[in-house]
């Protein structure tokens, strides 16, 4: 199928997701505005070819698509209303793609101030974003969603319009409650192992290796197996955000959903332990007891 895009893009939020988005169109000879918050993320892909801009407005200006993909409601509110912010100069004309994890209700509030929004959640890691390889699942109207079509297929291997606009934040918040629960369990396992005297690297390997493991735990046992959680492929303060919303979320359609609520008070509680930034798989740090204590 022949795929074309009229005009630039915007990506707004260049943390590892957003990089490798901006990356992808640019390799795909796209023309490619920039933001970030701190602006020397903006330098390598400006020097690969993409317009660097000062601010959110400036970032948007002149091109047909924008995807945020900051990290929480909070950052996605002052890209959208602060100073400086899309809708600064007015409506954004073109397609606003909300690629943030965040409330699904924040998603559906935008459609008053924006005439054509698409939330679309992500399933992949950064290599998948580069190489053009992501699942997407999107929310919006139809008529939204087949303008940007061949935008998201660029960007993705899959691309699923599930429903109305929210649809898209409710599956990520589902995968992501899938991912939560699944690498907690890989980091209790471990600790299990390691507290009653067999071989940690041994555990992990049989576990990786198993058919109890699913591609992510496999993935996520070398670093238990490295205890090393720096470069985070996902941030742990990133997943207790999301596991937070997916909790709510149960709440609010009358859902009690006990996994959820015990790995959301893990990763808040390790968030608090400052680990906050280290890779999602340093939740198996809040696990052990602290030096000196008994819990």
């Amino acid at each position: 199928m022949t795929r074309t895009i009229d005009g630039p893009v915007a990506v707004l939020g260049l943390g590892r997701m957003g990089t490798g988005l901006a990356t992808r169109l640019l390799d795909q000879g796209i023309q490619v505005r920039v933001w970030n918050r701190t602006s020397e993320r903006t330098e390598p892909l400006a020097k690969a070819g993409a317009v660097a801009a000062a601010h959110p407005a400036d970032a948007v200006e002149g091109t047909t698509a924008a995807i945020c993909t900051v990290a929480d409601g909070e950052a996605l509110g002052t890209v959208l209303r602060g100073p400086n912010g899309v809708l600064a100069r007015g409506a954004y004309p073109g397609t606003l793609i909300c690629a943030s994890t965040v409330a699904p209700e924040e998603v559906a509030s935008i459609a008053g101030e924006v005439p054509s929004v698409l939330d679309v959640g992500m399933l992949g890691n950064r290599e998948h974003a580069r190489d053009g390889e992501l699942r997407l699942f999107v929310g919006g109207e139809k008529r939204a969603f087949t303008a940007a079509r061949p935008l998201l297929e660029m960007l993705g291997k899959e691309v699923v319009h599930l429903g109305a606009l929210g649809s898209g934040m409710r599956m990520k918040l589902l995968l992501n409650l899938l991912m939560g629960i699944e690498v907690q369990a890989l980091a209790e396992a471990t600790e299990l192992a390691s507290a009653t005297g067999l071989d940690r690297q041994l555990v992990l390997r049989t576990i990786a290796g198993s058919g109890f493991a699913s591609p992510v735990m496999a993935f996520k046992s070398r670093r238990l197996a490295a205890d090393r959680f720096d470069e985070p492929d996902f941030r742990l303060r990133l997943m207790a955000k999301d596991l937070m919303l997916a909790t709510k979320q149960a709440a609010e359609a009358g859902l009690r959903l006990p996994l959820a609520a015990a790995a959301a008070e893990t990763h808040v509680r390790a968030t608090e332990q400052g680990l906050g930034d280290e890779d999602c798989a340093a939740v198996t740090r809040a696990l052990t007891p602290n030096p000196g204590t008994d819990t």
